[in-house]
């Protein structure tokens, strides 16, 4: 009767429908293996109607949607049967799936279940969960927020572009996947206080991914490509763009403390104090992307520099080097200036690949577990010792002559 009801409700909503969309699976069913194996790896049938099928180890990731329409008295029959729409599938992007429950079967049961929403009310968002993960509570209390804003996180990041995403980084010091990894190895209140400290967190994670409601215009004409320009806001010039920033930065950038340490003495600047900068910068309309592409367009030069490059450049007249070009020389300074033993002169030639990556390597970067340094030199106790206690001062040095005229 199910399956009937089913293909006729199809029918009227969509017109006409395959006949094999929805199918009875159960034991008393004709080749029910054959029914499984067609569910799980076909187009038809997409929709299972069954009694037994999903408390058994039948494993189909694609589920999204189960219907109960009809009650049971056993929590661990519930709970199978919950489980099988919690298998990831990325080949259909899935990030959730839905109960749809016609007989109160969830409120029978959801104090005897441990399979729970991660997320009571689904409306809630990444800014709400923000808030009240940076307030006091106790600590059952985050370790439930957490968990929420995990999951709305995680679900978030699987549609931001890769220019949100170093957004995010920006703000974070992470990508979002290992900002996820971060927030949930840390104690739950230090986790909070992590957050606290990153006020434009919810702005970037909040961005919008979709269309936003607005409709699409299709023609039927084929495409043109009429010509290419870059914006710079308020319409200016790429010289004006760079001309702003130089003016910024000489005149409405003393009041950031991180910019005179890389005007007077960039090897002191710490990845907290660059990421406090490039925040600072970026709200004004200045970043690295902005000002690479201003460059390129008004010199037809072709620079990956990095923001300090851009600020010392616009403040004292220095010539702008690709980044990696300083790193590269400044390796080769310090590779050369004394003899290092075999395990010093490898670090060191990783110490250079990641401050490409990342533009400092300081302690910090030394002790971050989704770098090198901890995960294959454990950190900064073990390479002190590679170093002869002395791994302070090589990074010093090294940032030193990557400045270095």
């Amino acid at each position: 009767m199910v399956v009937t009801l089913l293909k006729e409700a199809l029918e009227e909503q969509y017109g006409s429908v395959s006949n094999d969309a929805v199918a009875k699976i159960t034991g008393a069913s004709d080749k029910p293996a054959d029914l499984i194996r067609h569910y799980k790896n076909e187009a038809f049938p997409n929709i299972a109607v069954t009694v037994d099928l999903l408390s058994t180890g039948v494993d189909v990731p694609a589920i999204c949607n189960i219907v109960f329409l009809r009650r049971m008295n056993s929590r661990i029959l519930y709970d199978q049967m919950i489980g099988r729409g919690t298998r990831l599938c990325e080949a259909i992007n899935k990030t959730h799936f839905r109960i749809f429950d016609a007989v109160g079967i969830y409120e029978a049961l959801k104090d005897f279940s441990d399979m729970k929403p991660v997320v009571a009310n689904p409306k809630i968002s990444i800014s709400q969960l923000l808030e009240e993960f940076s307030q006091e509570h106790e600590s059952n209390t985050l370790e439930l927020i957490r968990d929420q804003l995990v999951a709305k996180v995680r679900r978030k990041a699987r549609s931001l572009s890769e220019e949100q995403g170093d957004q995010v980084q920006t703000v974070t010091g992470e990508q979002p996947a290992d900002f996820v990894t971060r927030l949930l190895d840390m104690p739950v209140e230090q986790a909070s206080q992590w957050v606290r400290d990153m006020p434009r967190l919810a702005q970037v994670l909040e961005v919008s991914t979709g269309s936003g409601g607005i409709p699409q215009v299709i023609a039927d004409q084929p495409d043109q490509l009429r010509s290419t320009e870059h914006g710079y806001g308020k319409g200016q010039k790429p010289e004006d763009y760079l001309e702003a920033f130089t003016a910024f930065i000489k005149q409405g950038g003393n009041e950031l403390p991180a910019l005179n340490l890389v005007l007077q003495k960039p090897w002191e600047l710490t990845r907290a104090d660059l990421k406090d900068l490039r925040i600072a910068l970026d709200d004004e309309g200045y970043n690295e992307a902005s000002l690479r592409t201003a460059w390129r367009d008004t010199t037809n030069q072709e620079l990956v520099a990095s923001i300090m490059g851009h600020i010392r450049r616009a403040a004292l007249g220095d010539a702008l080097v690709p980044y990696s070009e300083r790193v590269d020389k400044a390796l080769q300074r310090i590779l050369a200036s004394r003899s290092w033993t075999s395990p010093q002169r490898q670090w060191l030639q990783r110490i250079a690949s990641q401050t490409k990556s990342i533009t400092i390597v300081d302690r910090a970067a030394i002790d971050d577990q989704g770098l090198v340094f901890r995960k294959e030199g454990g950190g900064w106790p073990r390479l002190n010792k590679v170093f002869n206690e002395e791994l302070g001062a090589v990074l010093e040095l090294f940032q030193r002559e990557v400045w270095a005229a």
